[in-house]
């Protein structure tokens, strides 16, 4: 995965910018209707600057170096795709193959950070994304329809809820409506408050033929919007089948260390502990 540009998308899931603190960044950027407000890189590639440092590690979250600094995970749903360009080097097509839970944990409290993605690159353990599903259409009535994103934070020896369950369906965006989008934005983003030249960052990473999209952080719960990351804390993001598992299934399983039931097509799951740098 070290040659695939990471892209995340902010504001794709209504509340959540809210809930982080960054809805103030977005004030002077337009939106329409409740689209998302923009796309940000989170990796590189090729980059000899932090956001060329690899920052995907599916075992821990390394917290900065610097403990002033507070990190809140992010859980999201990662669309692995194919980018196809025309002889212009134009986005023409996005094809997705590939959907996952992802982490994309954020620093927020960076007073230094001028544009969004200075708050994602921290460290080479600031995202991870589990075990990927093939989709087989991405469009209504596909595979994506029938799944559910949950996430839990355990520490102190108890497991809580850390984001609220929420059906992929109820991104702002989703199916073509996000492709499409998508693809305005890799063409035609320009720099602007927190975000930043997207034909320019396709350039420098050399017009990559993948990107790994992670599509908006859904909302917290109470615990998950006030409390920031611990070392020693466990964080478990888990994209589940709604029609074959239920969330009281999937929690009792985490609080029962019960691993028999192995990532499969049904279910893609992080598990990642918190480490300082």
């Amino acid at each position: 995965m070290d040659d695939i540009l990471g892209i995340g998308v902010a504001g794709n899931f209504a509340g959540h910018l809210s809930q982080a603190g960054e809805d103030k960044d977005f004030n002077t950027i337009n939106s329409n209707d409740n689209a998302p407000k923009g796309i940000f890189p989170f990796y590189i590639p090729y980059n000899k600057e932090a956001l060329g440092r690899y920052c995907i590690n599916n075992q821990n979250i390394i917290l900065p170096s610097d403990s002033n600094l507070c990190v809140q995970a992010e859980p999201e749903v990662g669309l692995e795709c194919d980018l196809i360009y025309d002889k212009n080097k134009k986005v023409i097509n996005i094809i997705p193959n590939f959907f996952m839970a992802f982490n994309d944990a954020s620093v927020r409290n960076d007073k230094n950070a001028t544009k969004l993605s200075q708050k994602k690159n921290f460290s080479t353990g600031s995202k991870a994304y589990g075990n990927k599903i093939p989709i087989d259409n991405f469009c209504e009535g596909g595979i994506c329809d029938s799944y559910t994103l949950a996430s839990f934070i355990k520490f102190d020896s108890k497991l809580k809820i850390y984001g609220k369950a929420s059906k992929l369906v109820h991104y702002s965006y989703f199916h073509q409506k996000l492709l499409d989008w998508l693809k305005d934005r890799l063409n035609n983003q320009k720099d602007c408050s927190v975000l930043e030249d997207f034909s320019k960052i396709l350039e420098c990473s050399n017009y990559p033929k993948k990107a790994l999209f992670a599509i908006g952080a859904t909302c917290y719960s109470e615990l998950g919007e006030t409390r920031f990351l611990q070392e020693n804390d466990e964080i478990f993001i888990v994209l589940f089948n709604h029609n074959k598992h239920n969330l009281a299934e999937i929690e009792k399983m985490l609080n029962d260390c019960d691993w028999s039931f192995t990532p499969n097509h049904d279910i893609s799951i992080i598990r990642q502990k918190v480490l300082r740098g």
